[in-house]
């Protein structure tokens, strides 16, 4: 359903807007995540990234670990392992569990063979190189290491695709608006096993499908306005489009007695 535009992909890669506006602290990455409160099934994301390394021991790298929900969780549940969380953007660092380093993914500060599992969660359609991101994660693996990655499906959300080109639509006078910025397009569910594959021979996927239903607009507005850091790639005067948004959920919430949407994401676990 979105269809980004060369100028949103260089910009969901831009590693000024990441580290000094859209990740300069945990504040729109919190209201990203805030939604999946009203998901059904619900998933304990940092318990199954646990549960998926269960039997690894010693070093564990998250690279690119925003607010640190999985290092926190990491530390408390399993306290025998190293754990080390880096990103690119040291403010959002700030209340993230130690210890800790500011570093590009594409260019890791450790050593070869170095880990002995590797976090990547959210964070590859991020890097302007996939690839050679993708490399270096596996430079720093040691023999019989384990990867975890995860993204979004190109479906997910597709309601709030929809709900945005409409809103755009209205606020330009025209039939539909363009796109809202996608973040996981350039590294999705079903592209990820292809940029894996070309290190790692054994990639499992676990797929998380759900559903979010809401009888209020206010976590879909929060997570709309969340993009605020790419604003300028929309093609759209931004907070009129999330204003006349809002207006459209509350609608549909009116009418229909909720808001529905169809969630797809999930984690690829890899080895070489």
């Amino acid at each position: 359903m979105t269809s980004n535009t060369a100028q949103q992909d260089a910009a969901v890669a831009d590693k000024s807007i990441l580290a000094n506006s859209a990740y300069a602290d945990e504040r729109h990455l919190a209201a990203r995540q805030s939604i999946y409160r009203w998901q059904q099934p619900q998933y304990d994301l940092p318990g199954i990234v646990v549960e998926e390394l269960a039997g690894t021991s010693g070093i564990v790298l998250d690279i690119g670990c925003g607010n640190g929900k999985f290092v926190s969780r990491l530390h408390k549940d399993r306290p025998d392992l190293q754990v080390v969380g880096m990103d690119i953007s040291a403010g959002i660092l700030a209340d993230v569990e130690r210890p800790l380093l500011a570093a590009d993914a594409q260019a890791l500060p450790f050593a070869d063979n170095s880990a002995d599992a590797v976090l990547a969660l959210h964070m590859l359609y991020h890097v302007s190189d996939i690839e050679a991101a993708i490399k270096e994660l596996a430079r720093v693996l040691r023999p019989g290491g384990v990867l975890i990655g995860s993204t979004n499906s190109d479906t997910d959300k597709r309601e709030l695709d929809r709900l945005w080109m409409r809103a755009a639509g209205d606020v330009l006078g025209i039939a539909e608006g363009p796109a809202r910025v996608s973040l996981s397009s350039r590294f999705s569910l079903e592209k990820a096993a292809g940029y894996l594959g070309a290190v790692f021979t054994d990639i499992r996927v676990r797929a998380l499908p759900g559903t979010i239903e809401v009888t209020d607009p206010a976590p879909i507005v929060a997570h709309l306005a969340s993009y605020e850091a790419w604003a300028e790639q929309c093609g759209v005067p931004f907070q009129e489009t999330v204003s006349r948004a809002a207006e459209i959920a509350a609608a549909t919430i009116e009418a229909d007695g909720l808001f529905k949407i169809t969630c797809l994401g999930g984690f690829l676990i890899c080895r070489p």
